[in-house]
């Protein structure tokens, strides 16, 4: 006796009959792979009993017939229709494509852990579809179709394209679309309008995530979410497409990024934080707007201070496509941003106090140490206001000889004396030298000993005075002299004027071997 378990007897057409007039139709043209035009071949506008295919009699036909009712195999292609009941393929092997464009269907079709080749929704209006883990040769398209409920294709496999062109899923505050894990060659969202939630999270796209044109409305949540997703070509936002609510993209990883101005989400819905990507096209490439879209990016509003890595990542975008201007500049903001980051940790108001004053003279002295070239500049003003005082002071002849020899010679002392009058010195009686109205200093260099002391030269200075490691000499020679009218003002910058050399000369070092900047 054999005793191997009785095959399954498979349905046949008697099961389903009395067939409808739009079932006897399909059934006619069975081998000729093309569509079934139900009516007008529109899309009914209500449940129209003449265009009715039972869902349990199209699952039968999808599914292989029988011995004399075979699909053709294009696959079963129907256009027209009102599909009544619900289509349940969950976990079928279906080698041949389901097409159901312009139809009616009453109910969410279920195509979980199904094996397809393609399936065609086109312009369908239908409630919903339940296609978790469905494997696809081919392609999931629903180019204009109407759902009004959620499209969930969580861990799906598709060799093609995801495809909602000018499609219309409604599921307002809450989920409309949703696929996470989905790996797929390319998502295409061109001008749909979806209310609810599209996500697509740790998803893996070969091509293009394409949303040009797009309305993505979730304005209590997220909007269109793309966290740690890898997008192996561009991602497209684009072409007056509006996302109302959160659009992320953490961790997200995408190859090239189309965007425009007229496209980003409103301040604080987008979400860059660990977002890499290796080109910018087609839109802004200059710091000033690049910098107001990383600050639509609220990091308070998920109970973080500052997200550095989104402003790292974009210097290095601007910097790889020459930009280098444009890089540093986002990088001095990024310091700026991340410094008064730090500065809001601190508990202490003192402590707060000194660093908002180091940070403010890194700031405008090296950028933070990101301009390190800026510390020349100042140099350069400080320099030339140097030599603006000294040069001052030489015309007020608030200056005097730098030498101790030289204000003890008889030269430079009976100067100070008028002619006429007498002094005595170490060596003697001496007679002034001054004539009416003239100043000691005035006096010395009219001396035939003084041609060999060095001339006062205000430029240079300005300039042994700011570098502390340059030997011009003018230092040696020459100083302020605070016994005469504005000989104290010219020697207390003097003393200033050191510093600023000092601090900005380390500063410069330390601007240029990166030890100011953050980590």
């Amino acid at each position: 006796m054999d005793s191997r378990p009785a095959e399954p007897v498979r349905p046949t057409i008697e099961a389903f009959r009395p067939l409808t007039p739009s079932e006897e139709r399909i059934v006619a043209d069975l081998a000729v792979g093309e569509f079934d035009r139900l009516g007008d071949g529109m899309r009914p506008d209500t449940d129209d009993p003449s265009r009715e295919v039972r869902a349990a009699f199209l699952r039968f036909l999808i599914l292989g017939g029988d011995d004399h009712h075979r699909p053709h195999e294009k696959g079963i292609r129907v256009s027209g229709g009102w599909i009544s009941g619900v289509l349940d393929l969950e976990g079928a092997r279906i080698p041949r494509d389901i097409g159901l464009t312009d139809c009616r269907l009453a109910a969410v079709p279920v195509l979980r852990y199904a094996v397809i080749d393609n399936l065609f929704l086109d312009g369908s209006l239908l409630p919903g579809l339940e296609a978790e883990r469905l494997e696809a040769r081919g392609g999931v398209s629903l180019k204009g179709a109407e759902v009004t409920g959620e499209i969930r294709l969580t861990g799906s496999r598709l060799d093609g394209n995801l495809s909602l062109d000018g499609a219309t899923v409604t599921c307002a505050e809450a989920t409309a679309i949703s696929a996470d894990g989905i790996q797929v060659r390319a998502v295409e969202l061109r001008g749909a309008a979806i209310t609810g939630e599209t996500r697509i999270t740790a998803a893996q796209v070969d091509g293009d995530f394409d949303v040009t044109g797009s309305q993505l409305s979730n304005s209590k949540g997220g909007a269109l979410l793309l966290n740690r997703t890898e997008i192996r070509g561009g991602f497209f936002l684009r072409g007056n497409a509006k996302v109302d609510g959160t659009l992320d993209l953490t961790g997200a990883s995408i190859d090239a990024l189309h965007d425009d101005e007229e496209s980003w989400p409103a301040p604080g819905n987008l979400l860059l934080n660990r977002c890499l990507y290796n080109a910018l096209i087609g839109g802004p490439v200059d710091a000033e707007r690049r910098l107001a879209w990383l600050a639509l990016q609220s990091p308070r509003r998920w109970s973080e201070d500052f997200w550095p890595q989104p402003y790292e990542r974009l210097a290095s975008v601007l910097g790889e496509m020459g930009h280098d201007e444009d890089a540093r500049a986002v990088l001095v903001e990024k310091e700026r941003l991340q410094r008064a980051a730090r500065r809001g940790r601190a508990a202490n108001p003192l402590w707060r106090f000194m660093l908002r004053l180091v940070d403010g003279l890194l700031g405008v002295t090296v950028g933070y140490g990101r301009q390190p070239l800026l510390a020349f500049a100042w140099l350069f003003f400080f320099w030339v206001l140097g030599a603006g005082v000294f040069g001052f002071g030489q015309l007020h002849e608030a200056l005097k000889p730098n030498s101790p020899v030289v204000l003890r010679s008889p030269e430079w002392t009976m100067c100070g004396v008028p002619q006429g009058e007498d002094r005595m010195l170490i060596a003697g009686p001496a007679i002034g030298r001054a004539a009416p109205g003239q100043s000691q200093l005035a006096c010395f260099l009219a001396q035939p000993e003084a041609s060999s002391y060095p001339a006062f030269n205000a430029s240079m200075y300005s300039l042994d005075t700011l570098f502390p490691v340059l030997e011009i000499g003018q230092k040696s020679y020459w100083r302020p002299d605070p016994d005469k009218p504005w000989g104290s003002a010219v020697m207390a910058y003097y003393y200033f004027q050191a510093l600023v050399g000092w601090a900005l000369s380390l500063l410069a070092i330390a601007g240029f071997s990166g030890l100011v900047r953050t980590q």
